[in-house]
């Protein structure tokens, strides 16, 4: 599905893309807020510094020592060649 951000009128991609098997090796947060910013996973076998405005919430991975599902935005998964053959 796609739609029109107010702000720009540029398209968005509101796709996701999900893998099982995944798990979340270490995460970052900001000093002063403890928000996270990002989260590293193991996506069979490669390592992927994931920023976590992009982990939906269907994901079962958010932090360090998850296991399970990732559900990320698919632009993302696509940028990072994730996404194989015709997904796109």
């Amino acid at each position: 599905m796609r739609t029109i951000r107010d702000e720009d009128n540029k398209r968005r991609d509101d796709r996701t893309w999900s893998t099982d098997g995944v798990k979340c090796l270490a995460e970052t947060k900001d000093p002063r807020t403890q928000e996270r910013k990002s989260i590293l996973v193991d996506i069979d076998g490669e390592e992927y510094w994931v920023p976590y405005s992009v982990v939906h919430d269907d994901s079962d991975v958010y932090a360090k020592g998850d296991t399970g599902k990732l559900v990320v935005q698919f632009w993302w998964a696509k940028s990072r060649g994730l996404v194989e053959g015709d997904e796109s």
